[in-house]
């Protein structure tokens, strides 16, 4: 990190984290187990929690990181309040990812040689159309770049990611085998979690995929009890579909595209009307069409012409009905795949055009008003979206009006591109719908609101889009056709479906946006004969919604979100031709898919330390002495349904129960964690199939669901290829554990993007450092500590204000509201503890120190536990903090809080006016004023009567309008109050005043008096108040006693502070003594002073003086000559007199004179005198 002085704070972190770790490694404390039936461990309350397990396609990131901290916290606060806690983690391999990059690998390595050499990139990027065919609702949770895109950033190469990830050419080879990367992630990605202090019981971690045989026994047996259940089925669907790898691409299988699905078109065929354009001559006889694709299939009663591009290439193909289609090359692809053409994929090509060559022909539209309407050209239409020919709409479309409306003004135009005055003059825009607001022609009527010229007035256009697309589809009433008088949204269906019917349109699909595939291959929709998930089921999705209700989301967008998905979400492909996973039981030439071996594997956790031993992919010994293959469906069934038989197996009776107990035990899941991007796919897929192999045990549905927006790196997307972006081992070697948990729990709560900065990393830990090395020295110093009673003002307020805090932060945890625990749990407790040290004039108590850093300790351990498990050991602790227990919360006294929060704002109030004081003569030529040295603080036990009948006034109108009136309410209320009249002009800002504080403290602040007494408050902290203002007295007062501008300007909670400033001679101070860093001072000494009181403004100018009773004073037996002495280093007070505790000071000002009065007698001791430090 730049700008670091050194690591040596850093650097003892991480050694405390390496042998803390260690130690929780011999202890092996996060290994839990289910405990014997009716112990006292069974008595305890349980929790799960677990975090979808990520893929092992590389090391963990910063992104990943901060998900799963959420589970870490989580447990660490689970734990402290007695809970026994499991946090399983298993690792996913499951998919084409995998795959894809070694099989990259393989064919670089063929391309290129060994080590490839790959060729320059030339840069160039796709060029980008302004035009889309029709506006489309954008779906905002979708990111702008792909996961794959930021992880790797400019990377062209597989090699070169690998590269990337710090791996020698001859590491990279074997990632060519896709089964190298099964061993060799997984076990970084242990040690980095390790190394990050992660309270996992790593005996149950697993790898997935029929590598691993216990896990794919299991997701056989899952696969099996939902194909039983008739949850699993078979056809064709249509899906975002690879031609490369020649099966379906799901989100994990996408290096660009996650979340894109299939979005429907309605295609409209313009049949063409003969006789056909040159260039279509060879086509004479056939059926030929140009196909447009329009998502809004109820505005084609408005159709005046269509649009193609002139420059654009277009084909015309043979369609399987016998007719031809024109189009454009990528939508013929995509329609390939959808039956449209007699070979699946294959296209046949008639004829190459260009846009120009089919310019002026004639149409036959379906649903206009015109006969025939004609092709004309428009220079936006994109390519890359829809088939390239493109209905136009004048009416309702603000670009098709502006377009056909500069065709029809520019005669140039037309001629260019040979078009007839006939071909566009006499079309007009049809009125087709009503939209509220903008008539009967919308398009028209904002294209003159927003006076728009052409269709280059591109910013305008979109403007109107916006303006009319949306409301003229949820608000427009039909006025044509069958639909007349309908509700636009009402009628797309039918009018689609009236349109198919007679042959007019067909159905056709493509990505909603650009899709590629891991295996590079840009992604069309097909209709595929694939095994899918039911979710549209009815009674499978209302079952599903039960189960959400049940579940705590912790936010409310959160479970919008889920209502939203379980409203959309019908069918989802669960099988593939090939990649890593388990095959489809009953049919083992498909592979089940990513997203659905991940939906229940919650429930083999709790048995896989059983089977597995702690070997990743199954290989080992298992502890219970069970093969895979005796992991057959009905000993499944045993252990995870409650009244399933005894399974006919050679598994003996004791390990059966064993397995089931430990499931019995610790299912249901009680926390899931995730990012939100996986609310819409994964987390709802989780509850979907816990409902379907739970149907009638609704105790096994997940009970809480907790997630989180995305995290930015210093206020930026994290991405590689902008360099901003860390791994977790970079952060762990940068930060620290506790550092990177520090700025992670710091980094927001909510599902917004929170943000990771590194430099309050930084700043973290030293915060962490910092509150190491205070413990260390009150322990050092602890005997030298106050002891006794624990009954003052400051000691109750602290007592009071660490109850508040930890009360505070327990309610965050629960929430899991990570950002605010720590605010409470620690930056407020700080404060807390400091304002007690402010307080105290640094006189605490030993007690209270104590109490304070076990539970600072505690309350901080979920987040830091490795500085915190260190610290417990200081406190001479003997257990480990991991199994301590959440400190027990004594009564927070309110009251005794708004007097201690009423002290520090009168404090506050009284140095904003010293700092005023202090001000006022700068930049005059006046001379600047004396620093003051005494002041009175008035206090009122009433307020002033115009102020109270302000008070009770708004009383009566909040009980009469059950709430505060607005300001015109009260000021008619005041009006005629004659108590008021002399004081009008105050009246409305005190009224301003007492709204913000009811608004902040309640009704209570319209209450006459205090509900504590204010000089009393006053006058035990003056010690506190004079030292904190550098004052030498102070003096509290009623304000009934002062003058009437101090009754006018002091009211109950408002004290007032007079400052006055006492004459004083300055005195020089030497100290003698050798060696003990005290210098020089210059004193002003007042009339009356004693040693004590001069000692008091020592220890102002000297921070090395902690206690004014170690300060002696001295005076020269000859002031003349005793300063001008050379000192004798052995007798420091030699020919020098103690001044005693009951000699008073004596000045005169006007000849700068000091004298003490020594039993009566006055000593003059000159200019200079001494000071000893004990």
């Amino acid at each position: 990190m730049e700008g670091r002085k050194g690591t040596a704070k850093l650097n003892e972190l991480r050694e405390i984290e390496r042998q803390v770790q260690e130690r929780w490694a011999r202890e092996k404390v996060f290994e839990m187990d289910a405990p014997p039936i009716g112990s006292e461990e069974a008595k305890k309350d349980k929790f799960l929690a677990c975090f979808p397990y990520p893929y092992m396609n590389g090391r963990l990131h910063l992104g990943h990181t901060f998900s799963l901290s959420k589970c870490e916290f989580a447990i660490g606060y689970q734990r402290l309040r007695g809970k026994r806690c499991l946090f399983p983690f298993g690792l996913h391999c499951t998919g084409m990812p995998i795959k894809a990059c070694a099989d990259k690998l393989k064919r670089e390595m063929e391309e290129f040689g060994y080590p490839p050499r790959f060729p320059a990139d030339t840069g160039e990027q796709p060029k980008d159309s302004d035009r889309d065919s029709e506006p489309i609702i954008k779906d905002k949770s979708k990111g702008k770049k792909s996961k794959l895109v930021a992880k790797t950033g400019t990377a062209k190469y597989q090699w070169q990611i690998m590269q990337s990830l710090g791996l020698s050419d001859a590491e990279i080879v074997p990632f060519a085998d896709p089964h190298h990367w099964l061993t060799y992630f997984p076990q970084l990605c242990k040690k980095d979690l390790i190394d990050m202090g992660l309270k996992v019981d790593w005996r149950r971690t697993f790898i997935t995929t029929d590598v691993n045989p216990y896990y794919d026994s299991f997701v056989r047996w899952q696969f099996l009890k939902l194909k039983e259940r008739g949850k699993i089925q078979f056809g064709k669907r249509y899906t975002i579909y690879s031609p490369k790898d020649g099966q379906p691409c799901m989100d994990h299988d996408r290096s660009t595209g996650e979340g894109v699905g299939p979005q429907e078109y309605t295609l409209i065929k313009m049949k063409a009307v003969e006789p056909y354009p040159e260039k279509l001559r060879s086509l004479q006889g056939k059926p030929v069409y140009l196909v447009a694709a329009t998502l809004r299939p109820e505005t084609m009663y408005g159709q005046t012409n269509c649009w193609v591009r002139p420059d654009m290439r277009y084909i015309a193909m043979a369609v399987v009905t016998g007719e031809v289609f024109v189009c454009t090359r990528r939508a013929a692809k995509n329609m390939s795949y959808q039956g449209f053409t007699a070979e699946n994929g294959k296209v046949e090509v008639l004829l190459e055009l260009v846009g120009q060559d089919i310019i002026g022909m004639a149409l036959s539209a379906p649903l206009t008003s015109y006969q025939v309407i004609y092709t004309l050209p428009m220079l936006n239409v994109k390519e890359e979206k829809g088939t390239g020919i493109v209905t136009s709409v004048p009416s309702d479309a603000p670009d098709d009006f502006a377009a056909l409306r500069d065709l029809k003004k520019k005669q140039p135009f037309r001629e260019k591109y040979g078009i007839k005055d006939e071909m566009v003059l006499p079309f007009d825009p049809v009125p087709i719908i009503e939209v509220p607001g903008f008539g009967n022609l919308s398009a028209v009527t904002v294209c003159d609101q927003l006076k728009i010229q052409s269709q280059n007035d591109k910013d305008k256009l979109q403007d109107a889009k916006e303006r009319v697309y949306l409301k003229g589809f949820y608000e427009g009433v039909m006025l044509v056709g069958e639909e007349k008088g309908k509700k636009v949204q009402d009628v797309k269906k039918s009018v689609q479906k009236k349109m198919v019917d007679k042959k007019e349109a067909v159905i056709y699909m493509e990505p909603e946006k650009q899709v590629i595939s891991r295996s590079a291959d840009e992604c069309v929709v097909a209709l595929c004969d694939q095994w899918y998930l039911d979710y549209g089921e009815p009674l499978w999705k209302a079952h599903t919604k039960e189960s959400l209700s049940r579940v705590n989301t912790f936010l409310d967008e959160v479970r919008k979100n889920f209502d939203a998905t379980l409203d959309w979400l019908h069918e989802h492909a669960c099988s593939r031709s090939f990649g890593l996973g388990t095959k489809i039981p009953w049919d083992p030439q498909y592979v089940i898919e990513a997203l659905s071996d991940s939906t229940i594997y919650m429930a083999f956790y709790t048995v896989a330390h059983l089977l597995q031993g702690g070997v990743f992919d199954g290989s080992g010994k298992s502890p219970l002495n069970i093969s895979p293959d005796q992991m057959t469906p009905d000993v499944w069934d045993y252990i995870f349904f409650s009244q399933a038989p005894l399974p006919n197996t050679d598994i003996p009776i004791d390990s059966l129960q064993y397995m089931k107990r430990e499931f019995e035990y610790w299912y249901p899941v009680d926390l899931r964690v995730s990012g939100k991007d996986l609310v819409p796919n994964h987390l709802t897929y989780y509850l979907y199939n816990h409902c379907a192999i739970w149907p009638d045990d609704s105790s096994k549905w997940p009970k809480a669901i907790r997630a989180n927006g995305h995290l930015l790196l210093n206020s930026e997307k994290m991405s590689k290829s902008t360099g901003n972006f860390l791994s977790l081992s970079q952060a762990l070697e940068t930060f620290s554990a506790d550092g990177m948990r520090f700025s992670l729990a710091d980094a927001g709560d909510s599902v917004e993007d929170a943000n990771f900065v590194e430099s309050m990393a930084d700043a973290g830990i030293l915060r962490l450092y910092t509150y190491l090395e205070w413990v260390k020295e009150m322990l050092s110093e602890k005997d030298a500590m106050r002891t006794g009673p624990v009954d003052s003002f400051n000691d109750q307020v602290f007592i009071s204000e660490m109850n508040r805090g930890i009360v505070d932060s327990q309610q965050h945890y629960e929430k899991m509201m990570f950002k605010e625990a720590l605010k409470s749990g620690f930056y407020e407790f700080q404060a807390v503890r400091d304002k007690y040290r402010e307080m105290t004039m640094g006189d605490m108590h030993r007690d209270l120190v104590l109490r304070f850093i076990e539970c600072q300790t505690l309350l901080l351990s979920p987040i830091c536990p490795h500085i915190c498990e260190h610290v417990w050991g200081l406190l001479g602790k003997s257990n480990t903090i991991v199994n301590a227990t959440w400190p027990v919360a004594g009564a927070v006294d309110n009251l005794l809080l708004r007097s201690s929060q009423y002290l520090m704002d009168a404090a506050h109030e009284f140095r904003v006016r010293l700092k005023a004081i202090m001000q006022s003569g700068k930049g005059k030529k006046a001379s600047p004023p004396q620093k003051p040295t005494h002041a009175v603080v008035w206090v009122a036990k009433t307020y002033p009567p115009w102020q109270t009948t302000v008070l009770t006034t708004l009383k009566e109108l909040h009980e009469a309008n059950n709430g505060i009136p607005d300001n015109k309410v009260i000021a008619v209320a005041l009006k005629d109050k004659p108590e008021l009249k002399k004081y009008m002009k105050k009246v409305m800002p005190f009224v301003q005043v007492l709204k913000e504080n009811v608004e902040k403290h309640g009704l209570n602040a319209l209450n006459l008096t205090m509900d504590f007494d204010e000089a009393a408050i006053l006058e035990g902290s003056v010690k506190y108040l004079t030292s904190t203002l550098e004052l030498d007295d102070l003096e509290v007062c009623y304000s009934s006693e002062g003058e009437e501008k101090i009754r006018e300007e002091c009211c109950p909670g408002k004290p007032y502070i007079v400052y006055t400033t006492q004459q004083s001679v300055n005195l020089t101070f030497i100290n003698p003594q050798p060696c003990n860093g005290h210098f020089q001072l210059s004193v002003p000494v007042m009339e009356g002073d004693t040693c004590g009181s001069i000692a008091g403004r020592m220890i102002r100018m000297d921070r090395g003086i902690k206690d004014s009773k170690r300060v002696k004073l001295y005076y020269y037996k000859d002031p003349e000559l005793g300063p001008r002495q050379i000192p004798v280093f052995n007798e420091p007070l030699a020919g020098k007199v103690e001044v005693l505790e009951s000699d008073v000071f004596k000045v005169n000002t006007e000849e700068r004179t000091v004298v003490i009065q020594n039993n009566g007698k006055p000593v003059d001791v000159g200019k200079q005198m001494v000071y000893i430090v004990n």
